[in-house]
């Protein structure tokens, strides 16, 4: 996801969609925001995220050398701008946008992000969900069986993620609850909390076998490794957080200590500090 004031700098212009094949009839593209899932097949093509209104153009082109087949259902893992702002041109093409229940709610009305100091205003009509869900959904599409399913907790990257399961294609599409190589994005603001975000990585590392892919909100293509070492550095961060709250430390102080220190060299990259982190892992566990 991207913070407004790193959005109105980038020129859409000199985006490029890169198509990766993943398996079977599944692809990622990556362009500006958050990776793409694509299944192509006979039935038409099926989408999770769209990443923004400028960059559509580029994105059907980008899947219009994988088939001639219009797109026919966009799947949003999250209600962020990054991960939506496709959804009026697709839907004005004739696709059809499923989310879960909380993320047409949060796109409905006007939306303050404290940890960024960001206000996200409406979403006009023709941007929403025509679908919801509230726990699972199950499409049978292109010879696959695709499990689109809530987390766990409830409570993960917001409120409103949904896990896209390619069934026979062993692929996962995780949406912001991974980000691959980097500091994830914990949106407390918006239901997001640390222990979730565990409990659906560990929920997805039940699910898979060694030999499931995984496409992460944000960063590359994973294996289940890179994914398991993506959760036991949380839990290892959330576990000093945590040692810290229950002496009586502050934030401020729990931050000097530098909770993340062991990890920083691989997973302080992306746009989430070290130090924002620490921040919204001690305000999930207050």
């Amino acid at each position: 996801m991207l913070v407004p004031s790193a959005l109105a700098q980038r020129d859409f212009d000199a985006v490029q969609i890169e198509v990766v094949h993943v398996a079977d009839s599944i692809y990622m593209l990556t362009g500006l925001g958050g990776n793409i899932g694509v299944s192509v097949g006979d039935d038409g093509v099926f989408l999770v995220d769209d990443q923004f209104a400028p960059l559509t153009d580029k994105i059907l082109a980008a899947i219009a050398t994988l088939t001639d087949k219009p797109v026919r259902f966009v799947v949003n893992t999250h209600f962020h701008g990054d991960h939506v702002g496709g959804n009026e041109n697709l839907g004005k093409a004739g696709a059809i946008i499923v989310a879960h229940k909380n993320v047409r709610s949060r796109m409905s009305v006007e939306q303050f992000r404290e940890s960024l100091g960001t206000t996200i205003s409406a979403s006009p009509p023709e941007v929403l969900p025509v679908i919801t869900f509230n726990d699972e959904l199950n499409f049978h599409w292109n010879g696959e069986q695709i499990r689109v399913f809530h987390d766990v907790s409830g409570h993960a990257h917001t409120d409103g993620d949904a896990i896209v399961h390619f069934v026979q294609a062993n692929v996962f599409h995780m949406g912001d609850t991974y980000f691959n190589g980097m500091y994830p994005f914990i949106d407390v603001s918006s239901g997001g909390n640390v222990r979730g975000l565990v409990a659906v990585v560990d929920q997805v590392l039940r699910l898979s076998d060694e030999h499931s892919q995984f496409i992460p909100g944000h960063g590359p293509l994973s294996d289940r490794a890179s994914l398991k070492a993506y959760r036991d550095m949380l839990v290892e961060v959330m576990r000093s957080v945590q040692d810290g709250i229950a002496n009586g430390l502050s934030l401020e102080a729990i931050v000097a200590e530098k909770p993340t220190s062991a990890y920083d060299e691989e997973w302080a990259g992306g746009f989430i500090a070290p130090d924002a982190l620490v921040g919204a892992i001690y305000k999930s566990l207050q």
